[in-house]
């Protein structure tokens, strides 16, 4: 049975999501066809661009990403910090990149209401603007209708591109976000499209290696375009936003993970266990388990059990899916 989006997403809970979106009939969605011979690697580029000017209208960071042939994986962080501090002006602005608006706050930006009660019917549609401006179901919507567009109108077709609605987990605690990111960048490894993370192109790690869009990159409108959500252990900056860790112990973590899962891969494993794995307080077995199925054996959230007690209970749920066996490798 399809559940509601507010049984999913409970940002009193956590700011971390996974969300996945697959092609409809797993059609291919950038790589190469084997049936028609077509490529469509060109689309993993509408992706990214896409994401990234999301990224900037909405109050939402990207923690992770990785775009494959049929689907896609993102790992998002809702910043109700910043929405919070947007003027209405500003709220207007993003929203007006995105969509058409209405006539009643074109009229209010321009200081053309008459009444008290047109003000305030102006600023009610700007509250409701700014709550779907941290809203992760209204990101995913703008990513994914954009790209449908695009597609059906390259392919000359109309109807369903995405398999329904895109799916999303709740990232409860520090060792599910690490868990998942390294989950995400590691999909093209693990599909054998790359051979190491330094050379799997369109994922968030890629990205970070190569710095392919620092804070000083600047979009076709002039825009500074927001980068991917910062590491920000050692950080000087008074509690900075950001993921508590060093990016350095991150990538030495999936580069490490990523030459145990693939088999085929030249040169030997260091025993060296990453030392972020004694940070987190996991084994390298139970941590590789998570890392190379985290989409598929836990579903709805994941987290600690108190932490997933406490999410059953906001989003009125009765049991979260793969609790048993997250209580068995956690605890």
């Amino acid at each position: 049975m399809t559940q509601s989006r507010s049984s999913l997403i409970s940002l009193s809970d956590t700011p971390y999501y996974h969300c996945i979106s697959r092609c409809v009939r797993r059609a291919f969605l950038c790589g190469e066809d084997q049936y028609s011979g077509k490529s469509f690697s060109h689309r993993r580029q509408w992706m990214v661009e896409r994401i990234r000017q999301l990224s900037n209208i909405f109050a939402i960071n990207v923690c992770a990403y990785s775009i494959l042939s049929n689907h896609y994986h993102l790992v998002l962080h809702a910043n109700e910090v910043e929405i919070e501090a947007c003027s209405d002006e500003d709220i207007c602005k993003r929203w007006y990149q995105l969509y058409s608006g209405s006539p009643i706050v074109t009229r209010w930006i321009k200081g053309e209401l008459a009444t008290e009660t047109e003000v305030n019917v102006a600023l009610e549609v700007i509250t409701k603007w700014r709550h779907r401006l941290v809203d992760i179901s209204w990101f995913m919507r703008s990513l994914n209708e954009f790209i449908a567009r695009k597609a059906n109108k390259e392919d000359n077709c109309k109807g369903r591109f995405w398999e329904g609605r895109f799916k999303s987990q709740a990232l409860l605690d520090e060792k599910a976000l690490l868990t998942c990111m390294a989950y995400v960048d590691l999909n093209p490894v693990r599909a054998k499209m790359a051979k190491s993370v330094e050379s799997s192109e369109y994922t968030s790690i890629f990205e970070r290696i190569h710095g392919i869009a620092s804070s000083d990159d600047i979009d076709e409108q002039d825009n500074v375009i927001k980068p991917l959500f910062a590491f920000v252990a050692g950080e000087c900056n008074e509690q900075p936003q950001g993921i508590p860790y060093a990016f350095i112990d991150y990538l030495e973590l999936v580069d490490w993970t990523g030459r145990v899962i693939r088999d085929d891969k030249r040169g030997t494993i260091s025993a060296q266990i990453p030392s972020l794995l004694s940070t987190l307080g996991l084994d390298s077995e139970t941590w590789l388990e998570l890392a190379c199925s985290f989409g598929k054996n836990y579903h709805g959230a994941v987290g600690s059990l108190d932490e997933l007690a406490l999410f059953a209970e906001h989003t009125g749920k009765r049991w979260i899916s793969g609790k048993a066996k997250l209580q068995r490798m956690l605890h």
